[in-house]
């Protein structure tokens, strides 16, 4: 990849980061346990920002010869940066946006790693002790505002959409933005992009001079999908569970868009988790929206939610086709009614304390072709727990088709394999073939998409 490149000195956008001895090391240290590799990846996803790429270890190997140093100042520190990409930089100086997200990933690699160091009996598998670090996280980068009504739509759908499809979500996040209700996404492309860019015109119109545009990414992702340019508030939590968490702690309802694996894997996120009997009466709208062209898609995908979780599942999210000003009233209403129950429960606007989040979805599943292959894909356990297991299969192939490590590991070992009960697998199959076809697993390239699982019979 021939790319002009930039040496730059940078300085801090925002608040002026201030790092102890030990963190400059930890950052510094290149070993197995210290944070330099992950900082600089971070950092080269954030460079990045606008490119349409989803492969993030092409990106490495393409800038293999970028580096990132901390360089200590008498009044905090500043970056340089080693041949960073030129696109990220206008007349020499570094785009603002940019430079935010540059220090955004500095913020939240230190203070998630520093946490579970220094909080005096921290479990990283206790439930309370990982909500309380997605808390802390939230609140070291500013996203929890305390006495702002509730207004935070959470969208979610494919990194890799149509032209159609992305004009379609940026209509209803202009919808959204008339109704001043502020967006945060996956922070990426497509369906995480259109919204934002939607709701900014809506917000102009509007003269809302507070709208937000969060992003919540985790390292593994970042580089698959960087921050597009709307985003002004972006948070890279410490991994995918934790991530999903956050969307549902800090968002006030959710809109999914049509997307592919990582779509489906946040829908059994969230429908496992208000499938729960302690949140039967938490109100959380949740829409699933695309044009009259996507009618079969949502068709498909109610299909495989009604057979893996039954209808009870199925009940917790309204369909709305090609109609974005129905979409927004939709949450607008939902808004009241999460509003005045949280009042009423003396409950956060900010951060959805009540809500009851089983261990199985906040544990981190590591995607290798062990655990895939043990994954337990059948009926006789509860029906939370069909979609806990569902949501670790998705999660192992978004690994193999945009993740570094998990690129790697379908190289080296060929496909994950997947196996269970074929009333559950079939259908899974069924629906992985259409997103294939639809060009949902990843963004159209020079090579064809070449599948990172195998569905595989029980007895194989």
């Amino acid at each position: 990849m021939t790319e002009t490149t930039i040496n730059a000195l940078v300085s801090p956008e925002g608040s002026l980061e201030i790092l102890s001895n030990h963190e400059v090391n930890r950052l510094k240290d290149k070993s197995e346990g210290g944070l330099y590799r992950l900082f600089r990846q971070c950092a080269l996803a954030v460079l990045n920002t606008g490119v349409e790429t989803d492969d993030c270890k092409s990106l490495m190997e393409a800038h293999a010869d970028f580096d990132v140093r901390l360089v200590p100042q008498p009044r905090g520190l500043k970056l340089e940066l080693v041949n960073a990409p030129a696109h990220a930089f206008v007349d020499g100086s570094m785009l603002r946006a940019i430079r935010e997200h540059l220090f955004s990933v500095l913020r939240d690699i230190i203070y998630s790693y520093s946490i579970p160091e220094s909080a005096s009996g921290f479990r990283r598998d206790d439930p309370q002790d990982i909500t309380n670090l997605i808390f802390h996280i939230l609140r070291n980068a500013r996203v929890l505002q305390a006495g702002r009504q509730p207004d935070l739509v959470v969208c979610w759908g494919g990194h890799s959409i149509n032209q159609q499809e992305y004009q379609y979500s940026k209509e209803v996040g202009h919808q959204l933005g008339l109704r001043a209700l502020s967006i945060c996404t996956g922070c990426g492309p497509g369906a995480m992009k259109g919204p934002m860019k939607g709701a900014t015109i809506g917000h102009a119109k509007q003269r809302v001079k507070n709208g937000r545009y969060i992003g919540l990414t985790e390292p593994g992702i970042i580089g698959a999908e960087a921050p597009n340019p709307i985003v002004n508030e972006l948070v890279i939590m410490p991994d995918i569970e934790k991530r999903l968490e956050a969307f549902v702690r800090t968002g006030h309802g959710v809109i999914v868009f049509p997307g592919g694996v990582g779509t489906a894997e946040e829908i059994l996120y969230l429908l496992g988790i208000l499938l729960h009997p302690d949140n039967a009466d938490l109100p959380f709208p949740v829409v699933f929206t695309g044009q009259q062209e996507n009618a079969e898609y949502f068709e498909m995908i109610d299909k495989f939610i009604r057979n893996a979780l039954g209808d009870e599942a199925a009940s917790k999210y309204e369909i709305i086709i090609d109609d974005p000003a129905r979409v927004a009233q939709t949450m607008k209403k939902g808004m009241k009614e999460v509003e005045t129950f949280r009042r009423a429960m003396q409950d956060a606007y900010y951060f959805n304390w009540m809500l009851k989040i089983d261990p199985v979805f906040q544990l981190p599943f590591a995607p290798n072709h062990d655990n895939m292959l043990a994954l337990e894909l059948h009926r006789d356990q509860p029906v939370h727990m069909i979609a806990a297991n569902l949501r670790k299969a998705f999660s192992g192939i978004v690994a193999g088709n945009v993740k570094e490590s998990g690129i790697r590991q379908i190289q080296e070992k060929g496909p994950f394999e997947i196996a269970g009960d074929p009333s559950l697998i079939q259908p899974l199959e069924a629906m992985l073939e259409q997103f294939v076809a639809q060009n949902r697993m990843k963004l159209p390239g020079a090579t064809a998409y070449k599948p990172s699982y195998r569905i595989v019979s029980r007895a194989a």
